[in-house]
């Protein structure tokens, strides 16, 4: 299980480093679904099914929708995939940051910390995720409604920025 979750790990990091190198929101889509893919297995892992549910519901529900609408204003007739040069400088680059970031808090990290949530079913009374659904809900009321008004706030940054110089959303029309 430890080899399951350090692959997930792998790929969930070299997914955010596809979505943060890609300049053009055509290649960079198929990054965010790797990612929230990738994310919910760590989270399953870990006992979170119902947050891996969550997020796979919210992120790609909610968000791709803002992406595809996005996308679908700043059409580009040539966009940059992964094999051009200026996105090859950004992968190195940013390999490179967490490379050096892994290499400088390596030391903290041991094995016992990779313990999934099967490891330690014979010690629990309830499932893992059961408390902290009551518990995002309970003591994380707040941090709820700052990310719901983050995304409101995210989706209007998104519409203000593909607006375009004439005619707002009908631009394409």
């Amino acid at each position: 299980m430890t080899y399951l979750m350090s692959l997930f790990m792998l790929g969930l990091v070299l997914g955010l480093v596809a979505v943060a190198s890609n300049p053009s929101p055509y290649f960079a889509a198929f990054g965010l679904v790797v990612v929230a893919g990738l994310g919910c297995g760590v989270l399953v892992g870990y006992g979170g099914s119902f947050l891996s549910l969550v997020l796979f519901l919210i992120y790609l529900g909610g968000m791709l929708v803002v992406f595809a609408y996005s996308a679908a204003l700043a059409a580009e007739p040539f966009p940059e995939t992964w094999g051009d040069r200026s996105v090859v400088v950004y992968v190195v680059g940013y390999l490179l940051a967490v490379g050096l970031g892994a290499g400088f808090f390596w030391g903290g990290w041991y094995e016992a910390s990779w313990g999934t949530v099967d490891e330690l079913q014979s010690f629990a009374v309830v499932r893992g995720d059961s408390g902290g659904v009551a518990l995002m809900y309970s003591s994380g009321g707040t941090m709820l409604v700052i990310c719901a008004w983050v995304l409101l706030l995210t989706l209007f940054v998104v519409l203000e920025l593909t607006r375009g110089l004439s005619r707002g959303a009908l631009r394409a029309v």
